[in-house]
């Protein structure tokens, strides 16, 4: 029985069944990942944003909050071929509007010719596609969104290992994956979170080793406040960046950053080291990428489409990456970047002046 409408950008209405129904809205992007749907799903990265899975069964292994990235669901509502029950339920009790029985492939193959689209989303009993239509005529681009730092960051500062051995590491959350955290505290760091608009009294107040700024969603234009960081202590502490962190510090190195046309989101996105040949597997969800690195060096690129996926400079004490180091979900083989920061304490920073 239809109970849900999706009202796109192309001028299409899709019928579909509801599985937690309300009304919501935002840019409709999707994810190759085979599983991992619980760290998807509470992905900071997906705010604002309508989460399509182009696995047709979504929900095969439960729902379990020890796979959790953060403290809720954060895309807008999701969309997939089905739901089990579990995953129905979880997304009911966030209040996250949820389809199924929908023609994901024919979703995901519009966004891949046409570039990731607004939509909107009605579902439940009283559900229409006049619903639908009107909060896609509410939506708004992923760039307008101005202040999306404040839906995800942390409100004021928190430390995890305070009685760690190893560097202290400054974390600006943008909306940071817990398990950015979680590899650093492995590495026995100790772990400064601090708010997305952090100052830099906030910032000297920690006395860092190590200034480190998240992934997050949006424009990384938008970070400004995380750009005046970097701009301040670049050359004087060894700095380090995932996904928007590596947007932010390019922007603020004298880099362009820009919206791609659907993105990079799953967890086998091949990427070459330049330096050593070496492809891994990588797990990535962006919208926007490195146009150009300004002060940086392109280290690290995207064997599908040759952006920018790792960026360092040794002079500088820089080091980012565009894909998620620590998984969660995917494949581990670039755990070492979290390494890598950490012997950067340990080599003096040549001062920028």
């Amino acid at each position: 029985m239809t109970e849900a409408y999706v009202a796109l950008e192309d001028g299409r209405v899709v019928e579909a069944r509801s599985r937690a129904p309300g009304r919501s809205r935002g840019e409709l992007v999707f994810t190759t990942a085979y599983t991992g749907y619980e760290e998807s799903l509470t992905d900071p990265s997906y705010e604002e944003q309508v989460l399509t899975f182009s696995y047709p069964l979504i929900g095969n292994y439960g729902v379990r909050e020890a796979r959790f990235e953060s403290d809720r669901v954060h895309p807008r509502a999701a969309v997939a071929r089905e739901f089990t029950e579990d995953v129905a339920a979880w997304l009911e009790s966030e209040g996250v509007p949820a389809v199924d029985h929908l023609d994901t492939r024919d979703l995901v193959t519009g966004i891949r010719e046409q570039g990731a689209m607004q939509c909107g989303i009605a579902a439940g009993p009283d559900a229409t596609p006049e619903a639908a239509e009107a909060e896609l005529e509410a939506c708004v681009g992923m760039s307008d969104h101005t202040d999306i730092g404040a839906q995800v960051s942390t409100a004021e500062r928190y430390t995890h290992n305070p009685d760690g051995d190893g560097p202290t590491v400054a974390l600006i959350d943008c909306g940071a994956k817990g398990s950015i955290a979680d590899s650093l505290l492995e590495r026995d760091a100790v772990v400064e979170v601090l708010p997305y608009d952090a100052t830099v009294a906030d910032v000297e107040a920690v006395e860092p080793d190590v200034l480190f700024i998240s992934n997050g969603p949006g424009d990384p234009k938008n970070f400004e406040a995380a750009a005046a960081l970097v701009e301040e202590y670049v050359g004087d502490l060894p700095m380090a960046g995932i996904c928007l962190g590596q947007q932010v510090i390019a922007n603020a190195l004298g880099g362009e950053t820009e919206k791609m046309e659907f993105g990079h989101r799953g967890v086998n996105q091949p990427v070459q080291d330049l330096r050593s040949g070496q492809v891994v597997m990588t797990t990535q969800n962006h919208g926007y990428t490195v146009a150009d690195p300004g002060d940086l060096e392109v280290t690290q690129i995207n064997v599908n489409d040759d952006t920018p996926e790792g960026l360092e400079s040794d002079g500088l004490g820089v080091i980012t990456r565009q894909y998620h180091p620590e998984a969660n979900p995917g494949p581990h083989d670039t755990l070492g970047f979290f390494d890598d920061v950490v012997e950067m304490v340990e080599a003096p920073t040549p001062n920028a002046d």
